[in-house]
């Protein structure tokens, strides 16, 4: 069985943080510490060094962690490898998404997931897309699924859904009676966006420029890390703001908010898993097999 010092180890190194190790494992601060002691004592070298209230690898801390990486990895596959003889599968995936595919589309595919592979222990972390793109080249996720059309190269993109931004407002705005405007009207009109390093508005900004918009043109009164945080604002203000039409069914259906249509432009996207290329874990191929072919949402 896998040395689970290596696993503390490599959660501690990670995180740079004997506390979010303790939190992301399900296992106490001081046996956390104990099990990095251990190592420590094991090869007669210092892992880490404390600045202050922080601390970072040491070079030997450092080739730790390379070889670790390497053995969890091997470890991972062996295990899928071997329980796949009786075709059964188990093992941890760690899946990252975007916030809106977080909020609004994988508690959905996690749970169908979840019947069909019981044994697979799942964890989520949720960020914008370059968050979820640096936690994924950081080896914190195993697989990720994120909304923008900005691509790293080191990283693999496949679609799996389609999706499409839409303009609302609360139903009763009193200064957005029309159902429609001008891509002039929008100009002059307080609108809420999500902020920089989200993919929601990097398609945004890709629809804009092809009618020769900027951001700069618009009336931006403010910017918002979440999607829920934009609905909350449109509710109980004039302004407008730019979702995923996934994010405000069940508003449009109660009559929360409606839809203003802004004429000669349509902001559709493609919701993308992604991978690091040629490393993805068998679980995680899994995921990707279950969301791409068998999945029906």
């Amino acid at each position: 069985m896998i040395d689970i010092r290596l696993k503390v180890f490599q959660s501690v190194a990670r995180n740079l943080s004997f506390t979010k190790a303790s939190q992301e494992l399900f296992i106490s601060q001081p046996a956390i510490s104990k099990h990095v002691q251990e190592l420590e004592k094991e090869y007669n070298v210092r892992l880490f060094e404390r600045l202050g209230n922080k601390i970072q690898l040491t070079k030997a801390g450092q080739l730790l962690l390379d070889h670790a990486n390497k053995i969890l990895k091997n470890y991972q596959k062996l295990n899928y490898d071997m329980n796949a003889l009786q075709q059964y599968t188990t093992g941890e995936l760690r899946i990252g998404a975007s916030t809106t595919i977080s909020q609004y589309v994988v508690p959905e595919m996690i749970a169908a997931f979840h019947r069909q592979f019981p044994d697979v222990r799942i964890s989520m972390l949720s960020g914008n897309s370059r968050e979820i793109e640096y936690a994924l080249s950081s080896d914190r996720i195993d697989i990720g699924m994120v909304e923008g059309v900005i691509r790293q190269p080191q990283l693999k993109y496949t679609s799996f859904m389609d999706d499409e931004l839409v303009a609302i407002v609360r139903s009763d705005n009193t200064q957005l009676t029309k159902e429609s405007i001008s891509l002039a009207e929008l100009k002059s009109i307080p609108i809420v966006i999500r902020e920089f390093g989200s993919g929601t508005l990097d398609v945004m900004q890709q629809a804009l420029k092809r009618q020769g918009i900027s951001l700069s043109d618009l009336d931006i009164e403010m910017n918002f890390g979440t999607t829920e945080g934009i609905k909350h604002y449109v509710e109980k203000s004039d302004a407008l703001g730019i979702v995923s039409i996934r994010s405000v069914n069940k508003e449009i259906y109660s009559n929360i908010f409606r839809i203003v249509e802004i004429d000669g432009m349509s902001i559709n996207r493609k919701l993308s898993l992604v991978e690091k290329q040629g490393e993805t874990s068998e679980i995680a191929k899994s995921f990707k097999r279950f969301i791409t072919t068998g999945y029906k949402g």
